[in-house]
């Protein structure tokens, strides 16, 4: 029998800012228990495994404030502008950040960012027939771009050099999709 639904008796807002918003639920259990539920809303966001041609893909990496890190590769992502279609905010976020449009995107997995405590949505798409088009980075991205081989991209996901989840998911679902 599957999970019954919890009841939300109430909702408060807590937070909110451009990116994302917090708030406090009270939820009642199937068992008529009830508990507080903390919510964060970020919306959808999407991300790119750009093949810039068979073999290579490009990486991006900035400072990430959250991890203190500024020495890790990633696939291009961002958050999905208030009526932007999902493929036109893939092809904003790669252009932002690599300097490149795809001539096709194909849809490689949708995915919960976090499954209990975030609204997030990630899809994830495969990039190929690049073309040179850039737009305006966001402010707070200082991106550094380079070319990978696709078969090193793959490995540093498998040593755990590449973490964050959009792109661990996105290499790993392009490798199966290439049948590597």
């Amino acid at each position: 029998m599957p999970p019954r639904a919890w009841k939300t008796l109430s909702s408060r807002p807590i937070y909110e800012n451009p990116w994302m918003a917090l708030r406090e639920d009270v939820a009642e259990l199937p068992n008529g228990h009830t508990t507080i539920y903390g919510v964060v809303t970020f919306g959808q966001c999407v991300g790119v495994v750009p093949f810039i041609d068979d073999e290579r893909v490009l990486l991006v990496r900035q400072y990430r404030y959250v991890q203190g890190e500024d020495f890790r590769w990633e696939i291009p992502t961002g958050g999905v502008h208030a009526g932007e279609s999902l493929e036109d905010a893939a092809q904003r976020e790669l252009q932002e950040e690599t300097g490149y449009r795809a001539g096709a995107l194909t849809r490689l997995n949708v995915n919960y960012t976090s499954k209990s405590v975030c609204d997030e949505t990630a899809y994830l798409y495969l990039g190929a027939g690049l073309e040179r088009s850039s737009l305006p980075p966001d402010e707070t991205e200082l991106i550094e771009v380079a070319p990978f081989p696709f078969a090193d991209a793959l490995e540093m996901v498998l040593r755990g050099e590449i973490r964050d989840s959009m792109s661990v998911i996105g290499i790993l679902c392009a490798a199966r999709l290439r049948g590597v």
